[in-house]
């Protein structure tokens, strides 16, 4: 095994680096050369990667272990991965994001669409958490946190490393406070609302930022309106809903945990005797709503992802259309409808094929009215489908 730069360079089959020649930034492990020097590697090593003609192709985090072998983090092979160069990154990433959104409550960085594969980091004001999520990031712990806190000087630093995506790159799983201090929750501002966030219990890194713009459209709609909001969470849609004048909100999730920040919210934006939540499984909760003979001027559903994996697609898919029909089922004549999936494993057009079937099975007249994937802070990259993940479908229903 040669060394570029310094690294040791990672050989790929031939014709292997085509994908990479066309801009996506990743490798498989059946398009490396498994020499025993590569199975020697430390889980993470800096790498070059190279054709199967010697020609450098750029720099990338290894890991033998897994389907995703490599990920590339430069094309120019000489390229030093240091504190400066996420510097450098994350810096461009924050210009993005200023000009975007205003506050600082954003994603900061989306792993690939940012090029920082496998490092997720969202900003609370002064907090700041980050998830390294692929050995490459674990193994690059010291200059991402350095380049963090120069960029950001924030006061409390959070690692939720804690995803399933860990296990998978065969890491170990933990929340470090790493500076400052948090008590309890903090707050979220969005859209001039105030939100509260659990950073080290919550899921992910504590509040879903990826829905930003889609719960101000959905608040075109509920003025006067009696609102279901499904897998609430800690009330993003629900709160914003009450806000924007609804008659009554109803949140459900089955998180009494979730549920408590659903009401700590509602009375911080003094819309305390406008929301309700109750705490159950949605699909129970859904079907005992029909058997009431409830109904709902606008019902939105954004539940936890269906399909974490290829092999639970057709039972997600399965589960998207019931959910459909479930919903359409409470939707008042006249009212309207909210679909989403985070389900990357679920393409656009497979959710919107089962959310039609499902509203075919309500034997429900529909008109889709708006179309939409996550927020800005959240961008996709144009070779990787898997980073345009989130979906939502706005129906109005006969």
């Amino acid at each position: 095994m040669s060394l570029r730069a310094g690294r040791p360079a990672l050989r790929l089959k031939p014709k292997a680096e085509r994908r990479l020649l066309h801009g996506h930034p990743w490798v498989f492990s059946n398009e490396v050369e498994m020499t025993a020097e590569a199975k020697a590697l430390d889980l993470g090593t800096l790498v070059t990667l190279e054709a199967n003609d010697g020609r450098a192709l750029g720099v990338a985090s290894f890991n033998r272990h897994t389907l995703i072998a490599a990920r590339l983090l430069a094309r120019d092979p000489a390229m030093e991965i240091d504190g400066a160069f996420f510097h450098e990154r994350l810096k461009r990433a924050l210009t993005l994001r200023e000009r975007l959104i205003e506050g600082p409550y954003y994603r900061l960085c989306h792993a690939e669409a940012d090029g920082l594969p496998g490092l997720v980091i969202d900003r609370f004001g002064d907090t700041v958490v980050m998830q390294l999520n692929t050995a490459g990031t674990q193994a690059l712990e010291a200059p991402l946190i350095e380049a963090v806190e120069t960029l950001l000087s924030p006061a409390t630093l959070v690692l939720r490393n804690d995803t399933p995506a860990r296990k998978l790159e065969g890491l170990e799983q933990e929340t470090r406070l790493l500076s400052g201090n948090i008590e309890g929750t903090l707050e979220v501002q969005e859209h001039g609302v105030r939100f509260l966030a659990d950073p080290l219990r919550g899921q992910k890194t504590g509040w879903f930022y990826d829905q930003r713009d889609n719960r101000q459209w959905a608040t075109r709609l509920a003025g006067g309106a009696r609102v279901l909001d499904a897998y609430s969470y800690s009330g993003g849609f629900a709160v914003r809903a009450a806000l924007a004048g609804a008659e009554s909100v109803l949140a459900i999730d089955r998180s009494e945990a979730a549920l408590d920040l659903v009401e700590r919210t509602a009375v911080l934006n003094a819309v305390g005797a406008s929301v309700a939540t109750r705490r159950g499984d949605v699909f129970r909760e859904l079907e005992r709503l029909a058997a009431a003979g409830e109904r709902f001027d606008l019902v939105i559903c954004d539940p936890p992802a269906f399909a974490k994996s290829k092999k639970d697609l057709p039972p997600a898919l399965r589960g998207y259309r019931k959910l459909a029909r479930l919903a359409a089922g409470l939707v008042a004549p006249n009212g309207c409808l909210v679909l989403c999936s985070c389900s990357h494993h679920v393409t656009s057009d497979a959710f919107a094929e089962q959310c039609a079937r499902g509203l075919v099975d309500a034997q429900r007249a529909a008109r889709i009215l708006h179309r939409a994937g996550a927020a800005p802070d959240h961008p996709v990259h144009p070779q990787l489908p898997e980073s345009d993940y989130l979906k939502s479908l706005v129906y109005a229903l006969d």
